[in-house]
């Protein structure tokens, strides 16, 4: 079983809570297949309430729909690990929250869940600013589930490094 919070994920967070702290920018986290790991790499940074404002576990459908305002018409649609699924999941943190930027994650850890067209490891990403146009990304990670979830931690922090302008880190 891989690690979840290792050491390169929490000094990956480390730097970029220090850079956002000293821009004075704020995030929010939407998480569904990570289950909160993405909040949790952070907030074991002391200082990180600071710049965390709120972070949200959504791994139902309901709970996107209630909690993020993503349109039940889009889930059945296009199904929760999708593209418009995790923008709509980014947008709807940032408004909830009131951050100025915010990451969703939505997608397929395994080992089951797989359908057609969406394999196990399959993850869509959203990052979303205040003023800018949502970041999407879409990833197929390969590795248990604990490497896809870690995968995917990894990932989202480094999205929110490009949706602030801080240049890539080593980390990701």
């Amino acid at each position: 079983m891989t690690t979840l919070l290792d050491d390169e994920l929490l000094a990956q967070a480390a730097a970029l809570l220090k850079e956002l702290q000293a821009r004075d920018l704020t995030i929010a986290t939407a998480e569904s297949c990570t289950g909160g790991l993405v909040s949790a790499a952070l907030t074991a940074i002391p200082g990180s309430s600071a710049t965390l404002l709120a972070g949200y576990v959504t791994y139902s459908n309901d709970a996107k729909r209630r909690m993020l305002d993503v349109p039940e018409a889009m889930l059945a649609e296009f199904g929760a690990v999708s593209e418009p699924v995790a923008r709509a999941m980014a947008e709807g943190a940032l408004r909830d929250s009131g951050a100025e930027l915010a990451v969703s994650i939505t997608g397929i850890a395994g080992p089951g869940g797989a359908t057609p067209g969406k394999p196990v490891g399959l993850v869509h990403f959203g990052a979303a600013r205040r003023g800018a146009v949502t970041l999407v990304r879409r990833c197929v990670f390969p590795g248990d589930r604990g490497a896809v979830r870690a995968a995917s931690a990894a990932m989202a922090l480094s999205l929110l490094r490009e949706a602030a302008g801080l240049p890539a880190s080593g980390g990701a």
